[in-house]
């Protein structure tokens, strides 16, 4: 794919990159990790200078007015660092629903405090029982005088521990799984009823379970129309899968280097392990899944700020597909090829493995994506 950033766009991969390089090591992501947040709070700080929280947003609400290339751009390089601060979850997911759904007082309320590091959210959306079936809410939101009564469970909320307010959907109307119905509220992650339990996730992340108990809210809450917020959903969505895929190309970057350096260096038989034809063909078909992956990642950016739903789907999910193939392939070989020092916890490929298995699962795994991109590009019946 013809493919070039602009002057703006290469300046901000220069800025980001750098920032990884020196703050993002594999010992201080260790600390990090474990902080009680599972994070940097003031790293956080950090990417509101440099406006990284406001960059998707337009600037009347603080932000940059960047699109979806600009975020590839940043998630990218937070592959490469295996950065764990909640910008998907937050900035990504939250903020881009306040964006797109929010009235003009909701986003002058959220937007600029969270561009400004100041306001964390998350999207609570998925339920024990939905997997990836979005229009699966059994979340209920009651009418209570002119506001709502909200009643349900959440399950696996990215970040939902560290949110202030979290954006929820719950069933205003229709039955389970009607995408029509489904409505979405901002919901102070502190209030009365709301319980929040978090814990670590396997690739170094955070999620949590929360639970809504007669949570009672104001009209004010409410995002957008009630009842129509399953488009909303699957765009925020849609933009948050081309931002995973572009964190996974930056993982998979990195996990070819690593390799490529690590059979340049090991020896066996008095020669560099590198110097065996069988895995010099190993390591060029990584990076060619790297190539294929990255041009995925290039158009599902190109596309996912789309009008054309259908395209839109289509692409992201051809995306997702490449990514969970390449992702698997290269991170296996990386860890074979590492031999036994790739699985250990002192050694970053395994942790870059993990990460890049989580990304696969996430929103959709392959099966899910390919099933979706047959039913908008297949003809039907």
């Amino acid at each position: 794919m013809d493919f070039d950033l602009s002057e703006e766009q290469r300046l901000l991969d220069e800025t980001v990159r750098r920032l990884i390089k020196d703050e993002y090591g594999f010992e201080k992501r260790k600390s990090y990790k474990g902080s009680p947040e599972g994070f940097s709070r003031k790293l956080w700080s950090r990417y509101a200078e440099i406006g990284l929280l406001g960059l998707p947003f337009a600037e009347e609400h603080g932000g940059f007015g960047g699109s979806a290339v600009e975020s590839m751009i940043v998630m990218e390089s937070f592959g490469r660092g295996l950065v764990l601060e909640p910008y998907l979850a937050s900035v990504v997911l939250g903020g881009g629903i306040v964006a797109a759904a929010g009235s003009a007082a909701q986003k002058q309320a959220i937007l600029p405090p969270l561009a400004q590091g100041k306001l964390m959210l998350a999207f609570a959306h998925g339920e024990p029982r939905s997997r990836y079936a979005l229009g699966d809410v059994e979340t209920s939101a009651a009418r209570d005088g002119s506001g709502y009564v909200l009643n349900g469970r959440k399950a696996v909320v990215l970040h939902g521990d560290s949110a202030d307010k979290l954006v929820v959907s719950a069933r205003s109307g229709g039955s389970r799984r009607d995408r029509k119905g489904i409505s979405l509220f901002l919901v102070d992650a502190k209030a009365k009823g709301v319980a929040v339990r978090g814990y670590p996730t396997v690739d170094g992340q955070r999620a949590a379970e929360i639970v809504l108990d007669e949570v009672r809210i104001g009209a004010d809450a409410l995002l957008g129309a009630p009842g129509e917020a399953y488009a909303a959903i699957e765009h925020a969505l849609d933009r948050a899968i081309a931002a995973l895929c572009a964190e996974a190309v930056g993982i998979m970057e990195v996990l070819n280097a690593t390799t490529l350096d690590y059979l340049k260096t090991r020896k066996q038989f008095g020669v560099p392990i590198g110097s065996f034809q069988v895995l010099q063909h190993r390591m060029a078909e990584m990076m060619l899944e790297h190539e294929q992956a990255k041009s995925m990642a290039i158009l599902a950016a190109l596309s996912a700020d789309g009008a054309d739903a259908q395209e839109r789907r289509r692409v992201i999910s051809a995306a997702k597909v490449q990514i969970g193939k390449s992702g698997r392939f290269i991170g296996q070989q990386a860890i074979q090829l590492h031999g036994g020092i790739g699985m250990t916890d002192e050694y970053t490929a395994g942790h870059y493995f993990k990460r890049l298995t989580m990304i696969a699962q996430s929103f959709g795994d392959e099966d899910h994506h390919l099933e979706r991109f047959a039913e908008v590009t297949l003809p039907t019946a």
